[in-house]
């Protein structure tokens, strides 16, 4: 298996879609090296940090999948890491 190393970046403005944002990560939980959240109270947002080791196809179906939720962006930056597991 082919796996690339990977940081989504999510803003979440809808906290009502916190608990879906969540159920989604922890769905690909075995992916996720480090996750950094910072509650931006002032601007009622959240700003999330994720860091993968995962295959292109997981990670692009985790982010279309966020990219779907209801007041939350996701934008995903590819490192040119790739490994073969």
């Amino acid at each position: 298996m082919e796996t690339r190393v990977a940081v989504m970046s999510i803003i979440v403005e809808n906290a009502a879609s916190v608990e879906a944002l969540n159920s989604l990560l922890h769905e690909t939980g075995e992916y996720i090296i480090g996750r950094m959240g910072i509650p931006y109270r002032r601007r009622g947002v959240s700003i999330i940090s994720i860091a993968l080791d995962a295959p292109q196809d997981k990670i692009a179906a985790l982010s279309g999948k966020i990219g779907r939720l209801d007041g939350v962006s996701v934008k995903t930056a590819y490192s040119g890491v790739i490994s073969k597991e």
